[in-house]
């Protein structure tokens, strides 16, 4: 699963195992280690939630999850929908975009790098 942050956004990029098993069993989640202890390390979720009514956000020690409407994110997961895009408002009118979406293959890496990945809608065009 790669993370981007990126001014106000926040984007999760899927391979085809990871979407299964967020479907599968509702999580999937790495952790980056910043440091010797295991309070220097940043989590970061990808969760479904059954009661959940929009995408959102929530934070806490070095840990983050995004939550996806369970429905939501099984159509996505089951049809050609590239991402699930949302803007989540703060206090102090501020918002933040949470994007999750699938890894495409690469056009230009060997088919080892792309490994796991979804099928390049872009393949077999002319540029």
């Amino acid at each position: 699963m790669k993370l981007r942050l990126s001014g106000q956004s926040i984007r999760f990029r899927l391979l085809r195992s990871e979407v299964e098993q967020l479907i599968e069993k509702g999580r999937v989640q790495e952790s980056l280690f910043l440091g010797p202890e295991d309070s220097d390390t940043l989590s970061y979720a990808l969760e479904t939630d059954a009661q959940a009514a929009d995408m959102t956000m929530r934070h806490s020690n070095g840990k983050i999850a995004v939550l996806l409407p369970s429905k939501l994110a099984k159509n996505w997961a089951d049809t050609e929908q590239v991402g699930l895009y949302a803007t989540m408002n703060m206090e102090g009118n501020r918002s933040l975009d949470l994007i999750v979406e699938k890894d495409f293959a690469c056009l230009d890496l060997s088919d080892a790098d792309n490994e796991d990945t979804f099928p390049n809608p872009l393949v077999g065009t002319t540029g």
